[in-house]
C-alpha cells in the first residue's frame, strides 16, 4: 500500500476541444488518488469526514512533459510523505502503459474542523499516514508571489455546481475559470508547469474578482472576495 496506482483511458467527458486531457480532470484524478489511497492507509471518512474534519489541499504543483489526448490509457501512481505538522505532502507521477513519463507533481493537504475552519492537529485525533521515500520525490509547492499590478479580468458569482461536499467552491474548478478567461493563442501553447496555492475558501454565492498577470511564457492568476482567495501559475512553451 506504499504506492496507489489508478489506469484511466481517456474518454469525451476527459478531454477538450483539441482532444488533451482538461486540466480541471487532471487535477481531479491526482485528488481522487489522493484521497483514494488515504483511505487505504487507513485514514478514511470514518475517522474524518464522520467526524466533522475535512481534508483541504493547500498548494498543489505539476511538472509537465506531455498532456495525454483522447482515447490514450494512462496510469497516476501517488505515495505520501511524511507529515508536516498539519500539513500532508502527497507525490504523483502519470505515465503511459509503454512508461513514457508524462508527468511528476506534488500537493500539500491539511484537515480542519467543519464548523470552525480550524487545523486539525492529526496526531491528537488517531491520524497518521506514513511516509514513502523514493529517489525521485518531486519537489514540494513554492508559494507564489501576488499579482503585482492587478488588472481585473472578470468578475463571477460562485454557482451550487462549483461546489463540493466540503459547501465551498472545489480547488479544480479554479482551472475551468482562469482556463475560460485565457485567450486561444495560449490555448494552442504547450503547457510545462501548473502551481497552485489556495489561500482561503469560495463558497457558494460569493463573488470573486479574478485579475491576471503575464510575461511571453506565463500567466498568473489570483482570485479575490475582500482578501485573497487563490493564486494560480500556469507556465508555456
Amino acid at each position: 500500500m506504499d504506492f496507489y496506482k489508478a489506469e484511466y483511458t481517456l474518454k469525451n467527458k476527459d478531454v477538450d476541444m483539441y482532444r488533451k486531457l482538461r486540466v480541471s480532470r487532471l487535477f481531479e484524478m491526482l485528488q481522487e488518488a489522493a484521497i483514494a489511497h488515504t483511505e487505504e492507509l487507513g485514514a478514511g471518512r470514518e475517522k474524518t469526514l464522520d467526524k466533522g474534519f475535512l481534508w483541504i489541499v493547500v498548494q498543489q504543483s505539476l511538472q509537465i512533459a506531455r498532456i495525454p489526448e483522447y482515447d490514450e490509457t494512462v496510469i497516476v501512481e501517488s505515495w505520501p510523505g511524511d507529515t508536516m505538522h498539519v500539513l500532508f505532502p502527497r507525490y504523483y507521477r502519470i505515465y503511459t502503459k509503454d512508461g513514457e513519463e508524462l508527468m511528476t507533481g506534488s500537493s500539500l493537504w491539511t484537515l480542519v474542523d467543519e464548523k470552525t475552519r480550524h487545523f486539525i492537529f492529526p496526531d491528537k485525533n488517531g491520524i497518521f499516514i506514513p511516509g514513502t521515500h523514493t529517489d525521485h520525490d518531486p519537489a514540494l509547492p513554492s508559494r507564489l508571489p501576488l499579482v503585482k499590478d492587478p488588472e481585473c479580468v472578470t468578475e463571477f458569482t460562485v454557482p451550487f455546481s462549483y461546489c463540493d461536499l466540503n459547501a465551498h467552491m472545489n480547488n479544480t474548478r479554479y482551472f475551468d475559470v482562469t482556463l475560460d478567461q485565457t485567450g486561444a493563442e495560449w490555448h494552442k501553447k504547450k503547457i510545462t508547469s501548473i502551481v497552485s496555492e489556495f489561500v482561503s475558501e469560495a463558497n457558494y454565492g460569493d463573488t470573486v474578482r479574478l485579475s491576471r498577470e503575464q510575461t511571453k511564457d506565463s500567466l498568473l492568476f489570483m482570485g479575490e472576495n475582500q482578501k485573497v482567495l487563490f493564486k494560480l501559475k500556469y507556465t508555456f512553451e
